[in-house]
């Protein structure tokens, strides 16, 4: 590492200290920051700054050494140019509202969390907007096809940023990218925080898929149709539908539901072979964002009024007790129907 890069006084702060958030704090390292990468858990902060890895969620890789983990979010926060939410879904309400106390109103804000809180089918940008008191036009959401496990080893990873406000979507862009870490911008974020969620749930069917070993012409249906799902729900949010066939859409669709580093298709291949719920996101370990998904989209497809029989089958085989192989073959016996219905 350059002295360049230790003698920098731009702060960045990454809340929380996932396999996510710890690889976005290695890219903010990277390009020069400061970064303190906060967690609630004093073992885990303390494992970090003792071995220099996050042992936990990406064993094996050294962080660099302008990465402080962090346990108190006033230091955390304090003085950061940018504040990057990487909190699972169901907790970005609680740690927002923690944050907010020391949060600078100059800080960009950020996040990268794929989902809705299933209490309320609020999208992330939303409980930000909320909780820190902030218009959600000055947001920024970070999405597309990254698996955190590539992305800390510096493979190469091409993202979108997504904000109403293009300078805020700029100052991210030039915040993270640099030669691995390519940064597109995009004004949908309707339609970004839209895709980035519902593939979670195709991702789990496509695990299924495989699990039941159905092959590839059925995992391309499940995606291609999964696609107009995601397409079909997005625009009745007000999404643009040109989202879906950019990186946070298809792009992340593809290497959610074909990756062995995705948690929904490694979650969907347990729940082939009849492995329980429960006992799926034991093993597991860590939040399977398309669990807590399908419940909500579920619910967002009944408020919208829109069609979404791969999110229904899938619903029924997590909270109905379905059997995984009923729940497929009710998707392929459907009526006949015109491929492109929902786009007319």
């Amino acid at each position: 590492m350059s002295n360049q890069h230790q003698s920098t006084d731009k702060r960045a702060a990454v809340l929380v200290a996932g396999s996510w958030g710890t690889a976005l704090a290695s890219v903010l390292a990277a390009n020069g920051y400061k970064v303190m990468l906060w967690t609630r858990s004093e073992d885990q902060a303390k494992g970090i700054r003792e071995t220099g890895e996050n042992g936990r969620f990406l064993p094996g890789v050294k962080l660099p050494e302008n990465i402080h983990a962090v346990t108190d979010l006033k230091e955390a926060l304090g003085g950061a140019e940018l504040a990057l939410f990487v909190a699972p879904s169901g907790a970005m309400r609680e740690v927002a509202r923690q944050a907010a106390p020391y949060l600078s109103p100059d800080t960009l804000v950020v996040h990268a969390t794929k989902g809705f809180e299933t209490d309320t089918l609020k999208r992330m940008t939303t409980v930000l907007s909320e909780e820190l008191g902030r218009s959600a036009d000055e947001l920024v959401v970070l999405s597309g096809p990254s698996h955190a496990e590539e992305v800390i080893r510096k493979l190469p990873t091409t993202v979108v940023v997504a904000s109403a406000n293009i300078r805020a979507a700029e100052q991210a862009q030039d915040a993270l990218m640099n030669t691995d870490f390519r940064v597109y911008t995009n004004p949908d974020v309707v339609g970004v925080e839209v895709a980035g969620a519902i593939k979670n749930i195709i991702a789990l069917g496509a695990g299924l898929s495989d699990g039941l070993q159905f092959g590839d012409n059925a995992k391309a249906a499940l995606l291609t149709r999964g696609l107009a799902e995601i397409g079909r729900l997005g625009a009745a949010m007000g999404a643009n539908p040109l989202t879906f066939a950019g990186l946070a859409g298809v792009g992340d669709l593809v290497v959610t539901s074909t990756s062995k580093h995705s948690r929904n298709w490694r979650a969907g291949s347990m729940l082939a072979d009849g492995t329980p719920l429960d006992e799926v996101l034991s093993r597991m370990g860590m939040v399977v964002e398309g669990v807590k998904t399908t419940r909500a989209a579920h619910e967002l497809a009944k408020r919208y009024e829109v069609e979404m029989p791969i999110t229904a089958q899938l619903y029924e085989v997590l909270f109905a007790g379905k059997a995984p192989r009923t729940a497929v073959e009710h998707l392929m016996g459907r009526l006949r129907t015109h491929e492109i219905e929902e786009l007319v």
